[in-house]
């Protein structure tokens, strides 16, 4: 859905819509995130008076997403709920050379360019943004035997207490120095 510009110059742009798992990609740059119930978002985009047409776009967006699991390599789901107040400023034409300094507020600002910004595009971000950084599929994940690669949730292997006693060959050398 494109939030046009042009309809904003007029009124605000109230959204309700609904997407269904896999009619938004969120498999951007191999992140491995796959959308697995309805998306549901709603909101208000407006363009703000006497700012140089910055934009205004807040609401609310939830569904359930679904990656691997960092440590099995399993299913790791995460039911997704937020809500979201973000501020969009049109694409300078002109660039210069020289640098220019940004204060705090503009960091945090987006950019757009004509005919305006879609949609679908500020709710992938923000759903991607809540996902945390190592996605497991619960805190007690005991992750794959590094020796035979079974799934230690599903399998209990000796493969670590034998892996832990055997030395390894590649610092034999180093112990066969002699210290006087």
């Amino acid at each position: 859905m494109l939030l046009s510009i042009k309809e904003m110059e007029v009124r605000k742009i109230a959204f309700a819509e609904t997407w269904q798992p896999g009619e938004i990609d969120f498999d951007f740059a191999d992140a491995g995130v796959r959308q697995t119930a309805p998306l549901r978002a709603e909101g208000v985009a407006e363009l703000l008076p006497h700012t140089g047409e910055e934009v205004r776009v807040h609401g609310k967006v939830e569904t359930v997403l679904e990656s691997d699991c960092d440590r099995c390599l399993g299913r790791a789901t995460f039911p997704v709920s937020t809500s979201f107040d973000l501020f969009y400023r049109p694409v300078e034409l002109e660039v210069t050379a020289e640098e220019v300094a940004i204060d705090e507020g503009e960091a945090e600002m987006g950019f757009y360019e004509l005919p305006g910004i879609v949609l679908e595009d500020i709710l992938r971000e923000q759903l991607l943004l809540q996902l945390p950084m190592q996605r497991v599929c619960s805190e007690s994940c005991k992750g794959i035997c590094p020796s035979c690669g079974a799934n230690r949730n599903e399998v209990s292997c000796n493969c670590g207490v034998v892996h832990t006693m055997t030395a390894d060959d590649r610092w034999q050398a180093l112990r066969d120095i002699k210290v006087h």
